[in-house]
């Protein structure tokens, strides 16, 4: 997350929120070093997380001796 003083925010306003939605990125605002505001990006309903759907992005091993050597796996046990 980015830091942004409140003066740069408002110099800059139209660019950072421009930014804030293409990174979707969050941006805190700050007032004399303090928190002031988060700038977030919108989300709607479809970016929501939907499940099942990194189900092809694991690899499961059927094996899992196998791959450490019989020595391995009995000196991890």
């Amino acid at each position: 997350m980015k830091t942004m003083a409140i003066s740069e925010f408002k110099a800059h306003a139209l660019k950072v929120i421009n930014e804030v939605a293409k990174s979707q990125e969050t941006i805190l605002i700050t007032k004399r070093g303090k928190p002031l505001a988060h700038v977030v990006p919108y989300r709607t309903s479809e970016m929501k997380p939907t499940p099942g759907k990194l189900a092809d992005a694991f690899v499961f091993e059927k094996d899992i001796i196998t791959p450490l050597g019989e020595g391995l796996w009995e000196a991890c046990q």
